[in-house]
This record gives structure tokens, sequence and C-alpha cells, in this order.
């Protein structure tokens, strides 16, 4: 988002990667420098995910992630599963938070409000005193382990994207095809654009552009589909996305015996003034084209052709280019070279299509990495830990202590539970002399 990456089609030659270079230097040789951009580039900041650092980086933070969870599962074993349920008298001090004290109210009424509350019970008997102990949701602090594990998932993934993925933009004109992989791989894939549309709104702009798209592999068809932004096409590992779309002026450039050199589409996938233009290099000749599209003066397109010849390098490395006198070629018709022996024919101006071929082997890891932080997440904050302590002493008395994890809105929980205990009691003798016994008393002294 900040740093303009180097794509990942630009790996596939030398040209290309020589281009994106060119584009790069562009951009930031005035902010900091040629040399600078050298620096940058050779320690890799505009290829950052394949960059050495930053796939060091990614295994300390994964090293440091399965560390902390292996340090941290022992202990949350421990919570889990080490309870004591014979707790001192002072842990019932109703002067403490989330304590409660009431009598009149046997085992079995206790036991039955507390597992109406979903709670799981242990009971401990001492001295002719009771102790219940209510525990719910006991295993919720192990959903954190989830939660790790889709951290972990999640930078496995990056590191099998960045290391085994494949991305590739496809410029392919309607009618036309175009290889997936490089030359010689094994189970070659090849698209074709069967039709290209861009219907236009009454305002002007489009209202969709839309791919017929066939895919081939050994000869036969193995997908096919009419694609659009947002609804790829994905077959044999592959998925591939609509991206845009620009003009393809169908072409016909002759020798000076009228044989064909060239006949199709010539993607104009480039701009220069403000409009398309795009080169190609002659076949059978030392010479390129360059194009530049217009209007005429009636509105129909026109096409501004200027011939070129490389000559050799520049002190920068670039290219030195020669250039021819320039022509202007209308619409349905054919105008020769001056001084070359090519003519150049504007049968008409057709679309092309921008394609971007992508295989992710990380993807399953990645929604198994989501699935895993997911379940982790809403175990946490859905299910969390509610845990009771009572003590109901051999004359009648209950002391009550209510515990919970942080994201509990707790005090309403014990509020409702208090005020279920109550409706199962019955007075037990004369009202006590003790103002704390009789009434259930929470958190905040509420008194039911």
């Amino acid at each position: 988002m900040t740093i303009a990456q180097i794509p990942g089609f630009a790996f596939r030659s030398a040209t290309d990667y020589a281009a994106q270079i060119e584009l790069i230097h562009a951009r930031y040789d005035p902010l900091v420098g040629s040399g600078a951009v050298e620096i940058l580039e050779r320690i890799g900041v505009f290829n950052v995910f394949a960059s050495w650092w930053f796939s060091l980086s990614l295994i300390l933070l994964l090293v440091s992630i399965v560390i902390c969870t292996i340090d941290r599962t022992p202990r949350l074993w421990r919570q889990a599963t080490d309870i004591r349920v014979v707790q001192p008298d002072a842990y019932f001090d109703p002067v403490l938070p989330g304590r409660a004290l009431t009598d009149g109210i046997g085992e079995a009424a206790l036991a039955g409000v507390l597992r109406r509350h979903r709670f799981q019970l242990r009971r401990t008997e001492v001295d002719g005193a009771v102790y219940l102990y209510g525990d719910r949701h006991r295993y919720t602090k192990l959903a954190t382990l989830f939660t790790h594990l889709g951290l972990i998932l999640f930078l496995v993934a990056a590191a099998v994207t960045s290391r085994l993925g494949f991305e590739a933009p496809l410029v392919v004109a309607a009618g036309d095809t175009s290889t997936v992989q490089p030359i010689g791989t094994p189970g070659l894939l090849v698209v074709k654009n069967n039709g290209f549309d861009a219907p236009l709104l009454p305002g002007g702009g489009f209202a969709d552009f839309t791919t017929d798209l066939s895919v081939f592999r050994d000869g036969a068809e193995i997908a096919h589909k009419t694609i659009r932004v947002n609804d790829p096409l994905s077959v044999a590992g592959f998925t591939f996305h609509q991206n845009g779309f620009g003009p393809a002026p169908e072409v016909v450039i002759r020798d000076g015996g009228g044989e064909i050199l060239w006949s199709g589409p010539v993607s104009l996938t480039d701009a220069a003034e403000g409009r398309p233009y795009g080169t190609m290099g002659v076949p059978g000749r030392d010479f390129g084209l360059q194009f530049l599209l217009d209007r005429a003066d009636d509105g129909s397109p026109s096409l501004l052709v200027l011939p070129y010849r490389v000559t050799g390098q520049n002190a920068d490395g670039s290219g030195a280019v020669e250039n021819a006198p320039p022509f202007l070629v209308d619409a349905g018709r054919a105008v020769a070279a001056p001084g070359l022996d090519v003519s150049v024919e504007l049968r008409s101006v057709g679309a092309y299509s921008l394609l971007i071929a992508k295989q992710d082997p990380g993807q399953g890891i990645v929604w198994a990495a989501f699935g895993s932080l997911m379940v982790g997440l809403l175990i946490t904050f859905y299910l969390p830990r509610r845990r009771v302590w009572t003590h109901l002493s051999s004359d009648g008395r209950l002391a009550i202590v209510g515990r919970s994890d942080r994201y509990v809105d707790f005090r309403r929980e014990f509020g409702r539970l208090l005020d279920d205990l109550v409706a199962v009691r019955h007075p037990v003798g004369d009202v006590p002399s003790d103002p704390a016994i009789g009434a259930a008393h929470d958190v905040g002294g509420r008194q039911t």
C-alpha cells in the first residue's frame, strides 16, 4: 500500500522485469534519487513478500507464536482441570464483590437452580457442611489455542503463496488466444477470448464488462464461462479474474509485394498524451511500429503509426531508437509506410480483455486459518466461563460466590441466579439477628 511492488508477471522474462523497474525509477527517482532506488531494488524493497528478510521475519513470528502456544497450553489445561471445590470461610466474606448470604435453601433446591442455569456441579461434604461447585463452559480458555492455530496457518499460507504462488496478466483480444504458463510447462493451459462485451449506460459510463472465456489443455476445452469483475472462472488450480479492457485495432501489415506479414488485433495497453498507445515488432523485419489511436474529424477511428528501429544502446542502458516518418491510417484504408517496404491497413477497432491468472496453493490454508481463528474468537467471546462456589452450612446458612471471565455482564447474571434462589427459599425459624442473613446481596449490595 505504501511502496509500489513489482508484479509477479515481471519475473517471467528479463524484458518484463526491465519494463517494471523503469516504472519504479520513474516514480521514485524524483523522490530519493536513482542510486537509492537501485539499492532498494537490490535489498528487495520492491519485492517485499519474496525477500529473504521478510521470509525471516515470518519465520521468527511463526516461531514466537508456536513457543507462546506451547508455553500457555499447560497453564490453560490446569485452569480447566484443577478445580478447588472447598474454599476457606474468608473466601465467602459478603464484603467482597460477587458474594451473597441467605438461608432457607436446601441442597436439592440449590442444585436444581444451579443446573437450570446450566452449571455442571461437583459436591464435597466436610464436617456436615456441603460445598457445591458449579462450572459453565469449563474449557473455554482452551479456545485460544484455535486462535493461535489460525495465526500460525495464516503465516504458513503467506509463505506458501509467496514461494509457490503464480500470478500473470493476460492481454487477450477478442477471438485471440494466450498461454497461461511458460511454453513447455506440462499441462500447459491456453485461454481463448470468445468475445468481449462492455455495454454503455445512458449517461455514457460502462454498465458492465464481460469476457466469454474458454480454457484449453492439450487441445481440449476444460472450462467455459462468461466472467466479470468479482465473478471469476476457476479451473485446474487457476483462477481467471476479469481485470480490465482496452482498444485493440484490427491491423493488416503487408510487404511491398502484397504478402501479409501480420493480420490480427494489436492490443494498445499503454497510453500517450491521454490516448491509447502500443507497439509491435513487424514479423520478418528489423523494425517495429508504434500505434496511437485517435479519432478523425467525423468521429471515425484513425491510427497514427510511427515506425522505429533499435540501433544500439545508450549510456544508461536503454535502447537507442531511430524513428522513421509517421503516417496516419484511417479506418478501412491501407497506407504505405514512407521509406519502408510495408503498408498498414486499419480494418476496425475491437477490444482486448485484461485477465489476471492466479494460482494460489495457499488459498486452502487461508480458509482453514480463517475458520480456526473464527472458532477461537466466537468461543472466547460468546461462551465465556462462569463459576459458582457455594457453602451450605449445617445450620442452613448458604454462602455463595460468583466469578466469570471479563466478557460477561456477570452482575446481571448473578442477580438472576440470586432471584431464582430466593424464589425457592423457605423461612427457617425466626428472622435472624444478623442483617446479612435472610437477604441475598450481590456485588452492588442489591437485596432480593
